[in-house]
């Protein structure tokens, strides 16, 4: 049975055929190792569980951009300083599914920011939702947007 299968191929053919496997392999390899970068991109570990509240802040830029739209920001400090943060959302075409868009914010808007800090205590974060200065509340498309008819389901722990 095993001349038989040798017999299949030319001698000439089964270096090519090496050639191919060996091309193979390391293409699925490759694409394996870039994978894992893909899927740890899109990890929660390097931010807290706890929920932090900004009130007041001050918008100072919105990035409506692939793969994150972020929001910056500046928080008065106690000594009346303002601290400059940011907070990364989701995706343009996530958020737009939810009433976001591209004008939403703009620099000088006063608005409440609930998010979850990066855990290395730097100014920045995963935001959870934004409330505006006239109550209207939008979440982020991660946590499914903050209301559902009209309802708040989004409640930050203080």
């Amino acid at each position: 049975m095993l001349s038989g299968v040798a017999l299949r191929f030319k001698p000439d053919e089964v270096p090519n055929m090496r050639s191919r496997v060996l091309t193979s392999s390391l293409v699925i390899a490759v694409a394996l190792a870039f994978c894992g970068v893909a899927f740890a991109h899109h990890g929660s570990s390097a931010y807290s569980d706890k929920l932090v509240t900004l009130k007041e802040v001050t918008v100072t830029k919105f990035v409506w951009a692939n793969p994150h739209s972020i929001l910056y920001f500046d928080v008065k400090g106690e000594d009346g300083k303002a601290a400059h943060w940011a907070a990364e959302a989701g995706s343009p075409s996530a958020l737009g599914l939810i009433g976001w868009n591209k004008n939403l914010f703009r620099p000088g808007d006063v608005v409440t920011v609930h998010m979850y800090q990066a855990k290395t205590g730097n100014p920045v974060g995963r935001l959870s939702r934004v409330v505006l200065a006239d109550g209207t509340t939008f979440g982020d498309s991660q946590q499914g947007g903050a209301t559902f008819n009209g309802v708040d389901t989004q409640q930050p722990t203080q």
